[in-house]
């Protein structure tokens, strides 16, 4: 069984903070990879700002250079667009990986929004990598009034893949204000930077054009 974290999310663009939290959760978890799961879109987010999915895997990919990290766009293979769909049909098409869910602080402030929510708790383990801002919303918020009753010590992290489910830890990371936000108010158009270019999945290994 191979170890695998899976963190989600637009990733427009890909940068530094991205990747300096996940070499953080590799280590801190004892993962042999971590997947960027570059989402076709997400449904919590406004589509005016997001960039093409080819431009926003080709920053990913840069990123994940040299390191345990593969940047995929899965979810367009699979034909998913929620996250609990997507982990159902991760877990059968890899039966030989033990996976672990990855999300920020700020993610939990809004879980309960997040279609059948429960059942991604259910289906695999949870790390929480605290965000500066979030940490103090997300142990209020009302997700974590279900979820408190399963959070395990930090200490007993590497055990994770032990673990029964429901299972949560939260990770402290050093603050990183790092944002993509940020960097698109300040190059708008960064994505032209890729366009025409092929990209092969991380995972998949298609081309994606």
């Amino acid at each position: 069984m191979r170890t695998t974290g899976l963190l989600g999310g637009s990733f427009n663009p890909a940068h530094g903070g991205h990747r300096d939290i996940s070499l953080f959760t590799i280590e801190a978890l004892g993962l042999d990879e971590l997947w960027w799961l570059v989402s076709p879109g997400n449904p919590l987010k406004p589509k005016a700002d997001m960039a093409p999915l080819p431009a926003r895997l080709a920053s990913a990919q840069k990123m994940t250079r040299r390191s345990a990290i593969r940047a995929t766009a899965i979810e367009q293979d699979l034909g998913t667009r929620y996250t609990v769909d997507t982990l159902q049909r991760l877990v059968r098409r890899y039966p030989k990986r033990q996976f672990i869910w990855i999300m920020g602080a700020d993610n939990v402030t809004n879980f309960t929004r997040w279609r059948r929510w429960r059942d991604i708790a259910r289906m695999m383990p949870i790390a929480v990598i605290a965000r500066p801002g979030y940490d103090d919303d997300a142990i209020a918020g009302p997700a974590m009034a279900w979820l408190r009753r399963f959070v395990r010590r930090p200490d007993q992290r590497l055990h994770w893949t032990m673990w029964s489910t429901p299972a949560l830890v939260f990770l402290r990371f050093r603050p990183d204000p790092r944002s993509a936000t940020v960097i698109r108010k300040a190059d708008p158009f960064w994505y032209k930077r890729y366009q025409g270019r092929t990209v092969r999945d991380g995972v998949t290994h298609k081309l994606l054009v």
